[in-house]
């Protein structure tokens, strides 16, 4: 990584989360940066009028997130 281009936001996002958890637990690390990820990319859509093709993209979305949310937790199952 070089210092001459400054990250989007989505992707300072992705690597401070990573950086907040990579010396407590590696494996922590990854999934935090994939949480990450999954909300900055694939968040879950706002309540708004939907048609058939809206309907079919948030659901695409949705199943995106989901499973990049579903390998986090298998590297770093969330504290109960």
């Amino acid at each position: 990584m070089t210092d001459s281009k400054p990250l989007s936001p989505a992707a300072q996002a992705v690597v401070n989360a990573y950086l907040n958890t990579v010396c407590v637990n590696p494996l922590g690390s990854i999934a935090a940066a994939l949480r990450a990820a999954a909300h900055e990319v694939a968040p879950f859509p706002g309540r708004y009028p939907m048609n058939e093709y809206m309907e079919g993209f948030r659901d695409a979305k949705q199943s995106v997130h989901l499973q990049l949310i579903a390998i986090a937790d298998e590297l770093d199952p969330p504290s109960s």
